[in-house]
Formats: structure tokens, sequence, C-alpha cells
């Protein structure tokens, strides 16, 4: 195939509900450029994109697949993305390298919360849409209704520019309003027949065109004038009138079709080439330190790696657009990230499972490499001294804590997780010290689940998600005092060492001790020294020393902190972290033969414990923001199951057909929440969660805790 300059290039994602025909549309764009010469089918497995086996299983996308299509002199890169949002990884990274998104709406439907999510992350994005109202063949099609909740619902503003001749059954095309033409379909192959438009149809399309050039119009101060001359618009005019609506994001132009029998596909892929932004004029790729990077061949050869993934016969693969420059194969670029030399040794084009091998690739362009050196996605492989702005992805929604079935494929298990973030960067996988489990973070029990599925199916390896602990803190709430000699005499040099302490709750801008009253006792604190250590589970202990005449040396002052520590490593009253305490050691004996650090170390630890349990303790819980958005019809059962959950509501405000809520929840309430927000809104909702703040647990809540820690501390 040849080279194709940034002029000639155009990027687009393929977005919507699962179920609203992405992967028949991309199979009929690749038909319609002649990339393959025979559409495959969902049923029949064997659609370029859906092309893996848990694909296959599961008759969905899971994974964007990558592939293109030559049409008009014109090479279209098309990422075809999964509809449900468990899966949204894939689309920032698409919606990263795409300049224009196809939004496919099924005409059975309407607008559903999977066109609203994805919508809001094109918002977020800054990526324009271009609508097709899909399965017009479908027996319960219905284009006005569709219209109507587009309209309704969608941020974008929605133009049409092509309404269907019958549905259902009766389907057999669309008239054009932009080219003012009817195209009958005779076939299920894309055989088009252009006509004019019948008169009873006249009146309703000319309306749609008054509308499309009114639209047109608003976005240019030159073609307003023009239309206000002559009362109309070229068809150029309108295009170039769109055009610039349409990257603004101020509008999104509806069209109609079935990918199913390839109608519709052409003039939507005309459109996207004579309307749609490509990449010099989409914005252009930022660096890191703010600079534009445009698509430019003569400039420096640098790359951005939007995905990467794992084939057992291949290895690692790359994914990636030419951001500037050109790159020939053989050429060596610097990983800007690692400081690594990398050779691209092969360069291929991309139609799905399929890799054409090329010579070069220009700006604008996206393909994919293979056998790097620890490039991944988020990577930037340059000549010059840039790194291109990373994909943010969305925070994760779901946590579990997992491990594998059988013991002896512990070590197997971490290193395929690791291969998984590797290829889903919205998995996150860590070894908690501090819960002594593996905890694995996703988009949604469903993403999770897939992933279980997928190792046991290709690598023989179960394992089992559980419920994970919960990272309590603890603290305390009053001033206490407590001592404790430690004395063991075992023949020969014995332990000895008694430590008088004070804890008090440490808060910023608490003032310097000075004198304390406990239990009728009054304390006063001379300060000869003072360490303030900042946890590294958040909080602070300040450790003061207020030791006078000698009672204890000064060289078992470090063994006491560090008792300390290691009872504010495994809390008194549930084993979590202990945070925000000050302690004023003020006192003590020592014995000058049987004293040593750890005689000290673990009067320390003891002391500390009692005078823990006697300040006032509580537990402190995490707790997140869950902003939920919803359907209407469902914001009652919705908001019911969050406050059974412990949470408190914060706001609620109504968008467009949606609701959307927002309230503090604790995460220990919130395991498998995916899954009944699902059940309760028949998959139509979605939410997002996001670490707020620790906040003291119920009364009720703590002493269920303090029970099981202690019937565990019995075990």
């Amino acid at each position: 195939m040849k080279n194709y300059s940034p002029k000639d290039i155009k990027n687009v994602v393929l977005v919507g509900s699962p179920g609203s025909g992405k992967t028949t549309l991309a199979e009929a764009m690749a038909f319609e450029g002649k990339v393959i010469d025979r559409r495959g089918s969902i049923e029949n497995n064997n659609t370029i994109s859906d092309n893996t086996d848990i694909e296959h299983e599961y008759k969905r996308s899971i994974f964007s697949t990558t592939l293109f299509t030559e049409f008009m002199n014109r090479k279209l890169n098309i990422i075809d993305c999964p509809g449900s949002d468990d899966f949204c990884g894939n689309l920032f990274s698409a919606f990263k390298v795409a300049d224009v998104g196809i939004m496919l709406v099924n005409a059975q439907e309407g607008w559903a919360v999977g066109n609203e999510i994805h919508s809001r992350y094109a918002k977020i994005l800054n990526k324009p849409l271009i609508c097709f109202v899909n399965q017009m063949d479908a027996e319960k099609a219905n284009f006005e209704q569709t219209i109507d909740s587009i309209k309704a619902d969608s941020i974008v503003k929605p133009v049409v520019v092509q309404y269907p001749v019958g549905s259902g059954a009766s389907f057999e095309g669309f008239i054009d309003v932009l080219m003012m033409k009817m195209y009958r379909f005779k076939d299920d192959n894309g055989t088009r027949e252009e006509c004019d438009i019948p008169a009873d149809e006249m009146d309703r399309a000319t309306a749609y065109n008054q509308e499309l050039t009114e639209t047109a119009a608003e976005y240019d101060d030159n073609l307003m004038e023009l239309y206000f001359d002559k009362g109309t618009l070229t068809q150029d005019d309108i295009r170039a009138g769109l055009r610039i609506g349409v990257a603004k994001r101020g509008v999104m132009p509806v069209f109609c079709g079935s990918g199913r029998r390839d109608i519709g596909t052409k003039r939507l892929m005309e459109f996207v080439i004579n309307v749609g932004p490509g990449p010099q004029d989409a914005p252009a790729f930022l660096s890191t330190d703010g600079q534009e990077i445009p698509a430019n061949e003569a400039g420096d050869t640098t790359l951005f790696v939007f995905k990467s993934q794992v084939e057992g016969h291949v290895g690692e693969i790359n994914f990636f657009r030419v951001v500037s420059g050109k790159l020939t194969k053989g050429m060596e670029l610097t990983n800007t990230r690692s400081g690594n030399k990398e050779k691209l040794t092969q360069i291929f084009a991309v139609v799905g499972k399929n890799r054409i091998e090329v010579t070069e690739l220009s700006a604008g362009d996206i393909g994919c490499t293979v056998k790097l050196k620890g490039t991944r996605t988020n990577d930037t492989l340059s000549v010059a001294n840039v790194t291109i702005e990373p994909i943010v992805f969305p925070e994760p929604r779901y946590r579990a804590a997992v491990k594998a079935t059988e013991q002896s494929n512990e070590e197997k298990l971490g290193k395929l997780l690791q291969d998984a973030r590797f290829e889903d960067p919205t998995i996150l996988v860590e070894y908690s010290k501090e819960l002594k489990q593996t905890i694995i973070q996703g988009q949604g029990e469903h993403h999770l689940n897939i992933l279980k599925t997928r190792i046991a199916n290709e690598n023989k390896i179960a394992m089992e998600f559980f419920a994970p602990k919960i990272p309590y803190r603890e603290t305390i709430t009053k001033v206490a005092q407590a001592d404790y000699r430690h004395k063991k005499q075992s023949g020969g040099a014995g332990q000895f060492g008694e430590v008088h302490m004070v804890i008090e709750p440490y808060y910023e801008g608490i003032p310097e001790p000075s004198k304390y009253k406990v239990n009728g006792k009054e304390i006063t604190v001379n300060i000869k020294g003072k360490e303030e250590y900042d946890l590294e589970w958040g909080g602070k202990l300040q450790y003061y020393n207020s030791i006078v005449g000698g009672a204890i040396d000064a060289r078992f002052m470090p063994a006491i902190l560090k008792g300390i520590m290691e009872k504010m490593d495994e809390g008194p009253l549930t084993g979590s972290y202990a945070r925000d305490i000050r302690v004023v050691i003020y006192d003590g004996k020592m014995h000058p033969v049987d004293s040593n650090e750890i005689s000290f170390k673990l009067a320390a630890r003891n002391a500390f414990k009692e005078a823990f349990k006697q300040a006032g303790p509580k537990i402190m819980e995490p707790m997140y923001i869950v902003e939920v958005l919803t359907p209407t019809e469902y914001m009652g059962s919705v908001m019911s199951d969050l406050q059974n959950r412990r949470a408190m509501i914060m706001g609620m405000e109504s968008d467009k057909g949606f609701d959307r809520l927002n309230a503090r929840v604790p995460l220990a309430e919130l395991y498998r929440y995916s899954t009944t927000l699902s059940s309760l809104t028949s998959g139509s909702a979605t939410y997002t969660m996001k670490f707020d703040a620790y906040e003291q647990v119920p009364s009720d809540v703590q002493d269920k805790l303090l029970k099981a820690y202690t019937d565990t501390d019995e075990d």
C-alpha cells in the first residue's frame, strides 16, 4: 500500500452503546474500501473487530480494534471501541489519537446511557462527533423518536443530514438533504441507486435542508451574510460551515442506515472525508511542557504509543500514532520515559489481527510495531527531546482481593496480572503490605471477571476474587497517660526497662506541651528533644523527649521510638495504621546491667498500647465521593440503595434526561456496588468514585470492628 500524507488521512473512533452496531459498521467500512472482499458477522465470529476468543464467547467488543480502509484516495484509520463502560480505557486511548468520533445510535433504543457516557467522554477530551443512526432495518426502528431522544439528551446539537425511507423490513434507503438526493439500495452489499426525491417527500426534505443550511451558516460570518443575501447556500458552502461547527463541537450531523446491510456506509465515509477534521485541522498534540506539535511531515519524527498488547506467538505489540515527521523502517528513536533506544525493524498498517508491513508512515498516520524493549502505553518515541502529554485514564471504580486457587500458581498469576496491566492501564494491581492482600482494581465487576475468564482459558490458571479488607485508620480523641515496666530474668543478663508516657491527639497548629493533668495527677513537661514524622499512610507522629535527671539514658530513646512506631504500624484496636498522635516520654527507670534496647522497645510498645486504649480511641474509615449518572426513572431506587450503604447525599441535579447524584460513601459499603447498580437500573446507569477523606466510623460499626478483631486476635 502507498504512504499517505497528513492531508489525505482521517482518524475516526467508533463509539456508542453496546449493541449499537459499531463492529458491523467497521466491517462495512473496510468492505467499501476493498480492504476485505467479504463482510463477516458477529454470529459467525469472523469480523475484523471482535477477533479474540473471549469476544467470540460473549458476542460483544471487549477490546478496541484498530483497522484502516482506503476510500476516495484517502486513508481512514478506524478504531472500533467497546460499548460497555467497564472497558472505557479503550475509549480514552482511542480518543487520544482519533480526530473525530462516529457516535452510533441504535434506532430501536434511541439515545441510551452508553451514548450519553461516550458523549461526555468526548466532551472531556474535546473531540467532535458525527452521529449514525444504525439498524434502521430492525423491526422496532423509529427514526423520529430516535431524533427526538438525541435532541432531548445530547450535549451537542444534532442536525439531520439524512432521514430514512421506510423502516424495519420496508427500509430501502434514505434521503440526503445535503445532496438533495434519494439513495435506494438494491442488495445487502452497498449497491446504491441515486434518484430524485419523490414529490411526496419534497416538503420534508426541503425543511430539513433549510435547517441544515441555517445551522451551517451559524459558524461563519461570511456564510451568514451570504445566506441572508441569497436565502440559500451551495453544498460546498454548507460543508464549509459544518466543517467549522463540527470542529468546534457545536453541531453533530446525523446520518442513518444499516451497517449490517451496508446501507449508508459510503455516504458516511464521504462526509467524514469532506467535513471531518484530519490531522492538520484538529488541535495539535501537546507536549508535557505545553508545546504544540503539529502533524508536519517535515518535523522531527515523534510517535505516541496509545495501546499495547501481548500476543503469544509474537510477544508485545505497540500501537502508535505518528505525531510528527515521517517514520521509516529501521529508524532508531528514543523512549523519552526510559531513555532506551528503540529500533523499529518492522512497521505495520493494521487491519484487526492482520498486519500489513510497510516501509514508512507519515505524520497523522496510525500503525504498530513489535519487539520493542520496555515501551508501553503512554510512551513517546522521538528523535527530539519531547514527550507527548499522556492519556489520563479514569479512576478505578471496583476493587477486590485476588489470589490463585492453587497457591503454587501465585507467582505465575502475579506475572499474568502485570501483563494485563500492560494491556489495560485501567487495571491496577498491587500487594498491600497494610492489608496483607493482593488488591486488584478495575472499572467494574464485569471488567475483572472478563480478565479472570481470559486467564483461566488462556493460561489454565484459576483465581478467585473476594472482599478486600478496608484500610482503616486509628487515632485518639483525648489525653491519656500510661507506664509500663518490662522485666525478664532468665539467668545471666536480664531485661529491664520502664517507660512513662503521655499521649494526646495531634492537629495542625497544636501548641507545644508544657503541663498535663491526667487522672488527678499533674505532669510537667521539660522538652529536651522533639521529632516529627509525616507518616507514609497519612497523618503525623510527634515524639518528645522530656526525661529529666537521667531517668532513662539518651541512647535508649531511639528504641522507645521504635517500639511506638511498631504499634503505630499495627494499631491497638484493629491492627490498622494509627495516625495523628503526640507522644511525650516524661519519666522511666533503667537498670545499670539489665537495661538494653529491646527492653525499652517492648516497654514503649506496651505503654503506648495501654495509653491508646484510655485516650478515647476511634476508628477512621476511608470515604469516597461517588457520582452516579442514571436515567430519571431509577433515581429513587439508586438513592435508597445508597442510603442503605450509609451514604450522605450531597446533591442531585437533572441533566438532559439523566439524573446526577453525588454522595459520600464509606469504602466498606462499596464492594460489588457496580453489580448492584447495574441490577437496579437494568444496566443503564454508571458511576465514578474518588477518595475524599478519612472519617470516624459510627459507634455501632466500631463495636463490630473491635469484636471482629478481638475474635481474630484470640484465634
